[in-house]
């Protein structure tokens, strides 16, 4: 288990990371989802033991992670921006990793690297940016460590790569109860594989939630209303995150069971009204809009 207790980290007059605290359970995805300098990678270099908090403590298996050789053991950090030697190999990077990871699966490497069309003896500098990518997986799900923490992971993988990767870190979850935690813009693909998320904010964290009961508690309703009236009686009764109308079709993002928003809906008798499942997405917008981050002012 990570746990992030009340954790602040600044980068000159920069806070990077505002007094987060969160748990990331063992043999889970948990997705990492923010705005842009939202302070996801800054939070995984912590997590790493890269960085020291300013305040606060990060726990892994309940050691201190920085400056701490046991937990550097336990995680593999696949970074953004990847460092690999200049001019070297695979093979030069699998000699590195096994000299830093004891578990290292030599055998699994040499299968996988294969498996994936990777000639380990050809100059990473000439590979593309989504076989760079499918090299970093390949050494972190090989290091078996039991974290494996992915910055942008997904990012120039085409769509047979990212399923191909999806399976490799499902199998590996279900095989030993690695835990991976995956930031990433692509709110899409973190849908499809992650469990848990967590939506970062301007550095603080918003909310931290299983992702199948966060979209079993918030909802959207379609509807046309009669009168104004109506809709300030539906703003009172239900906890309401965004309204947006077209004429008199409003779209309302509330948070509560369905059951309550049903009755709601009922009681107020709208002409018309149905209720849509939210994608993780749409959560996102509707969240970040209601602390200041108006899409709309950045589009139009």
């Amino acid at each position: 288990m990570i746990e992030f207790q009340n954790v602040s980290k600044s980068f000159e007059k920069v806070k990077a990371i505002d007094h987060i605290s969160a748990v990331i359970e063992d043999g889970h995805v948990f997705g990492l989802i923010g705005t842009n300098g939202a302070g996801k990678s800054t939070l995984m270099r912590l997590a790493m033991g890269i960085f020291r908090p300013d305040e606060g403590r990060i726990l892994v298996d309940g050691e201190p992670a920085y400056d701490a050789p046991s937990v550097k053991g336990k995680i593999f950090y696949i970074s953004d921006e990847q460092y690999f030697f200049k001019s070297g190999t695979p093979r030069d990077m699998l000699k590195l990793y096994q000299a830093y990871y004891p578990a290292f699966d030599r055998e699994k490497w040499i299968a996988l690297m294969e498996k994936f069309g990777l000639d380990a003896g050809r100059k990473i500098n000439t590979f593309s940016k989504g076989m760079k990518k499918q090299l970093s997986v390949i050494c972190g799900i090989c290091a078996n460590t039991k974290y494996l923490l992915c910055d942008e992971t997904f990012d120039g993988l085409d769509p047979v790569m990212r399923q191909a990767v999806k399976a490799l870190f499902v199998r590996e979850i279900e095989e030993r109860g690695m835990t991976p935690v995956i930031a990433s813009h692509n709110l899409r693909e973190l849908e499809d594989i992650c469990e848990y998320v967590g939506l970062l904010h301007r550095g603080g964290i918003l909310f931290e939630q299983d992702l199948d009961e966060m979209k079993l508690n918030i909802h959207k309703v379609q509807c046309v209303i009669r009168e104004e009236q109506m809709l300030q009686r539906l703003k009172e009764e239900l906890d309401v995150v965004t309204v947006e109308n077209r004429g008199a079709l409003y779209t309302v993002t509330a948070r509560g069971k369905r059951e309550d928003v049903e009755n709601v809906m009922e009681r107020l008798d709208p002409v018309f009204y149905e209720l849509l499942p939210l994608s993780l997405e749409e959560i996102f917008i509707s969240e970040t809009e209601v602390k200041g981050y108006d899409i709309k002012a950045l589009i139009l």
